[in-house]
């Protein structure tokens, strides 16, 4: 695999491109350590040209939200007949629209929390305790938690403004988990513990604003049925090489949030500090990555 050469496509035009630059740059180093003969390629209109200019064996895609993770790029690449790191373009699209993903996790039988669709009109808000997102946005922006209808219609309005279609959800009480995949195994669960009660934008992305947690007192039977949820969901969606699994357990029930097919590799990124608590490293993890875009 050393001789391969690796393009890293990161940037991008989506509200996350921030984000993106630092997951391309620590994914290119990564491969830079590891011997491939590596360039970085910003993600703009003319990606086609600059992929066909770089003639690279293979992509490491390091893009996040719209263009990258809405199985858009993974189109163009099928069709430029180069391997790309991750899942394929449609599992991409169904997880990146939480509404389609949601529809999936029903008819497998994946449980998640209750919720209604909505464009552009407006409804009463439909649970006491309501979570609004937009349906096809990562890295929690425009995600609001709401009590109240005058807070609701508010954020709805917000939500509105990331996409044409918004999805309410109950809001469940509970830990936040995450679980990582690569390979096809669970990494260690991570419990997210933001400071401030809301894991939004900018308890993500600021240091020091969220706690995560490997000691989570879960008991053994409920961390490993935990686990066994978050590779259902990643199946349900048909997702391959890696991913991670956002879930809500109220004590009882995994309530499965979403998957993420392209999770963020920067510093507080949490595949990279799940993959460490596991005894891999970041190299390795970015090896497994690479290798993984030749098996789907």
């Amino acid at each position: 695999m050393g001789n391969k050469k690796v393009a890293v496509l990161y940037g991008g035009m989506s509200s996350e491109r921030e984000v993106s630059l630092r997951s391309g740059q620590a994914a290119y180093d990564s491969l830079v350590r590891l011997g491939y003969e590596t360039v970085l390629i910003d993600m703009g209109k003319d990606v086609a040209e600059k992929i066909a200019e770089a003639k690279p064996d293979v992509c490491f895609i390091a893009l996040h939200g719209t263009y990258g993770e809405d199985g858009r790029i993974q189109g163009l690449l099928d069709i430029m007949g180069i391997p790309y790191t991750g899942s394929t373009y449609q599992s991409n699209l169904i997880a990146f629209d939480k509404l389609l993903s949601k529809e999936q996790f029903v008819k497998q039988g994946v449980v998640t929390p209750d919720y209604r669709a909505l464009d552009m009109f407006k409804t009463g808000m439909p649970f006491k305790k309501s979570v609004v997102k937009p349906a096809r946005q990562g890295s929690s922006v425009g995600i609001h938690i709401v009590d109240n209808e005058k807070d609701y219609n508010e954020k709805l309005e917000d939500a509105f403004k990331y996409d044409t279609k918004v999805v309410v959800e109950e809001c469940i009480e509970g830990m936040e988990l995450t679980i990582s995949i690569l390979d096809r195994k669970a990494l260690p669960i991570i419990w997210i513990r933001p400071k401030k009660g809301v894991y939004d934008y900018e308890a993500k992305y600021t240091k020091g604003m969220t706690e995560y947690v490997f000691d989570t007192g879960l008991s053994k039977p409920e961390y490993e049925k935990i686990q066994q949820t978050a590779m259902k969901a990643y199946d349900a969606l048909e997702c391959s090489g890696y991913g991670r699994v956002d879930i809500m357990y109220d004590g009882k029930t995994s309530y499965v949030l979403e998957v993420n097919t392209l999770p963020g590799m920067t510093e507080t990124s949490l595949l990279p500090k799940a993959a460490g608590e596991a005894g891999i490293s970041f190299d390795q993890m970015v090896d497994k990555m690479l290798l993984g875009a030749f098996t789907k």
